[in-house]
């Protein structure tokens, strides 16, 4: 079975692009789980429920989340509600939502899983919270785990990585839009990269109009953040094959379209 995880949609720009590319890519590629990290979709920052509409129309099957998942109010009803719009699992159990999510494929089950990095970011344990997880998935006979790592350390990332292969089919870190050369399937057969990347305007900082971002940091001044909205975008996505028997992965690869 192959899994698209694409990296986090940025604004209006990058919702439409997803409408745009994301059909004709799963059919050239015969994919059969999408997973989309949504949580800046919304123009302003964050994710709401028009945006998550605009994610899950574009083909998504699972919205994946980040730091600001919980930054609008208006999403809060949805990730009570909806199976498959997600929060990382190792915030505190009173806030909105869920971290983890089953998909039934017929002839094999498939969970994903949301976690947050601890390095500059603010959640529980997530090696721990990762050994519960699995532990209870485990449980449930289901061994296609997918993590969507969402951190901003590079070595945290890679640490967590060692510490759960062969545990989990794959590893997939979001959050600092950059993607990175570093697909793998590591020695216990899980594959990993360290950033699935952006989709959303290509002539921009992170998805901001680099202007702003260029004033915040060279006259250090309090700057209003725009999301930069240009004609020419890009979605960064990574494919992952892997053998449902066994939830080991075969292969990881990179996607770009222009």
């Amino acid at each position: 079975m192959k899994l698209l995880m694409v990296g986090d949609v940025v604004s209006s720009n990058g919702t439409r692009f997803l409408r745009e590319k994301l059909p004709s890519l799963k059919r050239a590629l015969g994919i059969d789980i999408t997973v989309v990290n949504g949580e800046n979709s919304a123009d302003g920052n964050g994710i709401t429920p028009f945006s998550a509409e605009e994610i899950f129309s574009a083909g998504a099957d699972v919205i994946t989340g980040g730091n600001h998942t919980l930054r609008r109010r208006e999403i809060y009803d949805m990730l009570d509600e909806s199976l498959f719009v997600l929060r990382p699992a190792n915030l505190p159990s009173a806030v909105p939502g869920r971290g983890v999510c089953i998909m039934d494929m017929g002839k094999t089950r498939v969970a994903v899983v949301n976690l947050l990095g601890n390095y500059t970011l603010s959640a529980d344990c997530p090696f721990k919270a990762a050994d519960e997880i699995i532990k209870s998935l485990n449980d449930e006979g289901i061994n296609n785990i997918f993590i969507d790592l969402h951190a901003e350390a590079t070595g945290e990332k890679r640490a967590i990585a060692f510490y759960l292969d062969g545990r989990v089919t794959a590893i997939m870190g979001t959050h600092t839009h950059i993607p990175t050369a570093d697909c793998e399937i590591m020695q216990k057969g899980t594959a990993y990269v360290t950033d699935v990347g952006m989709t959303g305007p290509k002539n921009s900082c992170l998805g901001v109009k680099p202007e702003c971002v260029i004033r915040s940091l060279k006259d250090k001044m309090p700057t209003r953040f725009e999301a930069a909205n240009n004609e020419a975008s890009r979605l960064d996505a990574v494919v992952v094959e892997f053998d449902e028997k066994t939830g080991k992965a075969i292969n990881i690869e990179r996607i770009t379209v222009e």
